[in-house]
């Protein structure tokens, strides 16, 4: 992980950690390094989209200085869900694309989140070249003057043709559903309502008001609470939530259970086998996948592969052995044959395709699905701590005890975030009394070597 750069771009408080001064300097950098290819003769494009927040004019306005300041031109799309960019990248021959949006974080976050000409987010390496020109090479950033400057303008009809695109991808018309839809007051709700009406749904709207305090702000697929409550009081065939940026999607079934992202991957890749697009019989996921996910797909003759935490691993893994569907348990879903990034809207079509498709009910589509107990437990570390929680005794010693006790009848994983001052624990397995157990022994562990130290 790199020095600004973390595993989804850059974040922080917006403002006070992300800073506008930040904010500029990653605009100058990164149209330097993603437009470096370009001749002298042709001027260079970038595209900026944003979420709800606050703070995105601001960091807009920022990015739009650094960007132009160096002889890139910049187009704007404006509150648009995060894969909107990557794929409007694309369609619109741009080199590169930003998106200014701390996803399912709380309203007082940012991020920047960076985009080549193809539409994929960037690799280390690059990530790398840009904050070396931040950081330790600021004077190889040649700044423009006079009409060399870049220009600013308005791509007017971006979500239309987000919207128009998304469509393509469904086989059917949706008309038999009725969905409650959470645009956590975020980027989805400039989109969800058109597209889901348009292929024929019922939508009752939730959570579709921003007003740049509210996004995630008790909704969205951070808080299912009150969309499982809405499906089952409304008798809805389905719940789905988006998160702030629309780039993961979570489902709630017609019994009020929350259909998480292996759940998703399962039924739709079963789904895709059974159509014969289902490259190599294989979906990639990560180690957070649960034992329940696995034991599902084995039975169904499909093949699991785990990387690290992160959609860009599971990305680099589908993109390196010509896979077509991955995801996180945490919603975050890539459809390669549709799109370069996990697409929260592009789920949701693709689920709502399988339902009519199929004649059957979410529930009855995942109730072969059995979960094994899993607990997982967010620490709270103070920043000088970041990156020491695997090479202290007490932790480590606390872990492998765990492991040992366990045994091949569970697994545990432990991790720091690559977004947050958050040490993560996950323990699973057959007993729920061990489960809970060991996650209290890991996390008091951890919060005493690493916590935040209270006032007396």
């Amino acid at each position: 992980m790199g020095r600004l750069f973390g595993t989804d771009g850059a974040r922080g408080v917006a403002v006070t950690e992300l800073t506008c001064e930040l904010a500029m300097q990653i605009g100058r950098a990164a149209a330097t390094v993603l437009t470096k290819h370009k001749a002298d003769s042709a001027k260079a494009n970038i595209l900026i989209g944003k979420d709800t927040r606050i703070s995105s004019d601001v960091l807009e306005a920022a990015l739009i200085a650094g960007i132009t300041s160096v002889g890139v031109d910049v187009q704007l799309l404006g509150v648009v869900p995060t894969p909107a960019v990557a794929y409007l990248v694309t369609e619109h021959k741009a080199d590169a694309g930003v998106m200014i949006s701390a996803s399912h974080n709380s309203v007082e976050y940012n991020g920047i989140k960076l985009f080549s000409g193809t539409g994929f987010k960037l690799p280390d390496s690059v990530e790398e070249e840009i904050e070396e020109l931040i950081l330790d090479k600021p004077e190889q950033i040649q700044l423009k003057n006079g009409c060399d400057i870049g220009r600013v303008s308005v791509i007017s009809t971006a979500a239309e043709e987000y919207i128009e695109h998304l469509k393509s991808t469904a086989d059917c018309s949706f008309d038999e559903l009725t969905v409650a839809v959470d645009c956590a007051n975020g980027s989805a709700s400039v989109t969800a309502e058109k597209l889901f009406t348009d292929l024929g749904a019922k939508c009752i709207m939730l959570s579709d008001t921003p007003d740049g305090c509210n996004i995630n702000d008790n909704c969205g697929s951070t808080h299912l609470e009150n969309l499982r409550d809405f499906v089952m009081e409304n008798k809805c065939d389905l719940g789905i939530a988006f998160d702030g940026d629309a780039d993961r999607c979570l489902a709630v079934d017609d019994s009020g259970d929350v259909i998480d992202g292996d759940k998703l991957i399962a039924i739709i890749a079963d789904y895709m086998r059974e159509k014969e697009t289902l490259k190599k019989d294989t979906a990639v996921v990560t180690v957070m996948s649960n034992l329940g996910f696995h034991t599902y797909m084995k039975e169904k003759g499909i093949n699991t592969v785990c990387t690290a935490v992160g959609d860009r691993y599971v990305l680099e893994e589908m993109l390196k052995n010509g896979y077509n569907i991955g995801g996180e348990q945490s919603g975050h879903i890539i459809f390669l044959d549709h799109a370069t990034t996990g697409d929260g809207q592009l789920t949701a079509v693709q689920l709502m395709n399988l339902l009519v498709m199929r004649r059957k009910s979410l529930y009855r589509l995942t109730m072969a699905i059995h979960d094994y107990p899993q607990l997982l437990d967010n620490v709270v570390i103070s920043e000088d701590k970041k990156g020491k929680w695997d090479k202290i005794p007490a932790i480590t010693d606390i872990i492998e005890r765990a492991k040992e006790s366990m045994g091949d009848k569970g697994r545990i994983l432990v991790r720091e975030s690559g977004t947050e001052p958050l040490v993560r624990v996950m323990v699973e397995g057959i007993d729920d009394q061990a489960v809970q157990y060991w996650t209290n022994q890991i996390s008091d562990t951890i919060d005493r070597e690493l916590g935040i130290e209270l006032p007396e």
